[in-house]
């Protein structure tokens, strides 16, 4: 479907991982099926997984590719609506009421429509993400949906049902076109059946071998072959041997980049050591990967990429 003002939403699962790829970011075909779905339908995406597998990098990749202004909402414990949606700016309300007394009050009810006007209302990033008239639809980003509590979940219904929000004082303020919602969570806790229902949804898993080094060439290209052949191969390992939080694609690519700028050209165990903090999040990891186990799995590493060449 064309847009004028925002460039063209892919007419097909082929040009949809062409336009995420444009982006750097590989999508398998599955992921890329729900995307373009998700854009055809005019339905929310809701993209579950561990941390780090690229969840919210795709909203952003969506946002660059296509022209489209990126609003991002990070949930946490907490959220509220004056947050979350709008609240109204007080001072300046305040500051109009003297005002009103000092010159004079002519009518109470135009004071009270001027006070809750939009000229005070401050948007957060749900009101932000309905758009303005004449403005491209944005790139509605809901970070961690997961971190909040259900009474915000609750909230967001109406938002993703009807996209719109009612402002007791101002009256309903509907979206003239949808936003592309992107909603992500990293399963710390279940999401309600009632919203999972409005969105379409797809798990993005951890990527296998060759999807990643692709993805270590793009992000870091200037990490040599031998070494990121290397690092894909040894996180890959990590990733089978139960760790309490097993590295991501984000925390590889890290990696890369922490390797590369050592001016390093293969892995050993020493360097392996000393920078394990960039791959690795928890000391358990990092104490169980510093000792034996971690020399073991860089000579698997190597014995398979020799048995490979």
């Amino acid at each position: 479907m064309p847009d004028e003002t925002s460039g063209t939403l892919p007419a097909s699962i082929d040009e949809t991982i062409a336009l995420l790829a444009a982006g750097d970011y590989l999508a398998g075909r599955s992921l890329a099926t729900v995307v373009f779905l998700a854009l055809k339908m005019k339905r929310p995406l809701f993209l579950e997984g561990e941390a780090g597998v690229g969840k919210t990098e795709i909203a952003k990749t969506l946002a660059k590719a296509l022209g489209r202004p990126l609003i991002r909402l990070q949930c946490y414990e907490g959220l509220d609506i004056s947050s979350a949606v709008y609240e109204w700016n007080y001072p300046a309300q305040m500051l109009d009421i003297r005002l009103s007394e000092a010159t004079g009050i002519e009518s109470r009810e135009r004071l009270e429509a001027d006070l809750f006007s939009e000229r005070h209302l401050i948007r957060r990033p749900v009101l932000q993400a309905l758009g303005q008239p004449g403005q491209p639809a944005p790139v509605f980003l809901i970070d961690e949906l997961d971190r909040t509590d259900e009474a915000f979940e609750a909230f967001l219904l109406e938002v993703l049902s009807d996209f719109q929000v009612t402002i007791p004082e101002l009256g309903t303020i509907k979206a003239s076109e949808p936003p592309i919602v992107i909603i992500t969570t990293n399963r710390t806790r279940e999401i309600h059946d009632a919203l999972k229902r409005r969105c379409l949804y797809h798990w993005v898993d951890y990527p296998d071998a060759a999807q990643e080094l692709e993805i270590i060439r793009r992000k870091v290209p200037q990490c040599g072959e031998t070494l990121s052949r290397q690092v894909v191969a040894y996180v890959q390992k990590l990733r089978t041997r139960d760790l309490f939080k097993n590295p991501g694609v984000a925390e590889t690519i890290d990696w890369a980049t922490a390797l590369t700028e050592l001016d390093r050209l293969a892995l050993d165990p020493e360097t392996i050591a000393d920078t394990l903090g960039t791959l690795l999040k928890y000391q358990d990891d990092i104490a169980r990967i510093r000792g034996g186990e971690g020399e073991r799995v860089l000579a698997e590493v190597k014995a398979e990429l020799q048995t490979a060449v």
